[in-house]
């Protein structure tokens, strides 16, 4: 039954989650939540891991969570939820994407999921924000401040910035 409920869950957000992993945390931390099973500070670090693994975050933390619940078998029950909706609304949007591409309507609805993915991406950042309030010192703030630059203005590749924090946070937080 537990393989059931993760796939319903994961299939939900699947299908309702926009904008990416990033904007589907919120949705996935509140279905990790379902569970009972994943505190916050676990959730955080899940997040991480999601990060600084290979794949798209949203599959990436769906399996970390299936696992933690159920083990292997609740790992591909959890990411084949949060898969298989994306699978086939992609099936569909490809089929009828040529028809409705210059429809006023449609370029209309997506003038209003913008601004509700970018919104979802904020709550993501107020999220891992607020798992920081009780361990939030210098180096934590150095990191976020040199992050930011790193990325935004250097364009540098977020794996070494990843594994760079890593290091410091191991030497300098451990």
């Amino acid at each position: 039954m537990i393989y059931l409920q993760l796939f319903l869950v994961f299939a939900r957000i699947g299908l309702f989650g926009f904008g990416g992993g990033m904007a589907m945390l919120p949705m996935i931390y509140q279905g990790a939540k379902t569970f009972d099973l994943m505190s916050a500070a676990e959730f955080s670090n899940l997040v991480a891991i999601s990060q600084v693994t290979p794949g798209p975050i949203a599959v990436n933390a769906a399996t970390y969570v299936g696992y933690h619940c159920a083990g292997t078998a609740g790992a591909l029950a959890a990411t084949l939820g949060v898969a298989f909706p994306s699978f086939v609304l992609v099936m569909l949007v490809c089929y009828f994407i040529s028809r409705f591409r210059e429809n006023r309507l449609v370029e209309s609805a997506f003038a209003g999921i913008r601004p509700v993915t970018v919104g979802l991406i904020g709550a993501a950042v107020v999220f891992m924000g607020q798992s920081l309030a009780g361990a939030f010192d210098i180096v934590s703030a150095a990191i976020i401040v040199g992050t930011v630059i790193l990325v935004g203005k250097f364009r540098i590749s977020p794996i070494p910035i990843v594994i760079g924090a890593g290091l410091i946070g191991a030497f300098l937080c451990g």
